[in-house]
């Protein structure tokens, strides 16, 4: 392979462990309008979409009507209450993923493309001293009035870095960055360390996956 000079990485669960925090955020919420809580690892599948797309769902399993009374904005109000600290009290970089972006960052230029709005994003990648790889940060407003999609905001990657899609490539651990990149013509890179296995990456169109973050060094380094 030859490697891809413009790489766009996924936030929750490519570059970042966030499991902890927004499962327990998402619990918050449910019991601050009356609801259980949920098993933390049943809360793992939401993690990659818009977080009204989740509480949206978990609401319709319950038997609630998300539009009545604004349930799901209530939500996200809640969740958001407790994710400011959490966030950055509870998120941890995944295990080689600071020196494998020290190395790429070399020859490479680098980007985040997430659904996490950027208000939330940018202070992350500062607390874990990430944030000096990026040329670029895409990311959705927190004021919620633009519910792009995830080929939106990675085609917003694109744009701001100028990047030519023929050689860039798009990394994620869900079927929303796979499906993204394609939309996009990127390279579809899988990782499979995240919230999405191999046949889920594989199903929406990964051309490489990869278990480690060593070896997703390896393969994007790879020299030209």
């Amino acid at each position: 392979m030859t490697g891809p000079h413009w790489l766009i990485f996924d936030l929750d669960g490519c570059l970042v462990d966030s499991r902890r925090p927004i499962a327990r955020c998402m619990n918050y919420a449910l019991q601050e309008i009356g609801l259980e809580p949920e098993p933390e690892a049943r809360l793992h599948r939401w993690i990659g979409p818009p977080l009204a797309a989740a509480f949206d769902a978990l609401l319709r399993a319950r038997g609630r009507d998300p539009g009545q009374r604004g349930q799901v904005e209530a939500c996200i109000r809640h969740y958001r209450a407790r994710y400011r600290s959490a966030s950055l009290e509870e998120t941890r970089a995944f295990p080689g993923i600071p020196e494998m972006l020290e190395t790429l960052g070399q020859t490479r230029t680098l980007a985040v493309a997430t659904s996490k709005p950027e208000a939330f994003t940018r202070p992350i990648l500062a607390q874990l001293g990430l944030a000096r790889h990026f040329a670029c940060v895409a990311a959705p407003p927190l004021d919620g009035t633009q519910r792009e999609g995830k080929g939106e905001t990675v085609a917003h990657a694109v744009e701001r870095l100028g990047a030519d899609p023929r050689a860039s490539a798009m990394i994620g651990d869900r079927h929303f960055d796979m499906r993204a990149a394609r939309e996009n013509g990127l390279l579809a890179v899988g990782v499979t360390w995240g919230i999405g296995d191999e046949a889920e990456l594989r199903q929406a169109g990964a051309q490489h996956l990869v278990a480690t973050a060593e070896a997703l060094g390896a393969l994007l380094g790879a020299a030209a």
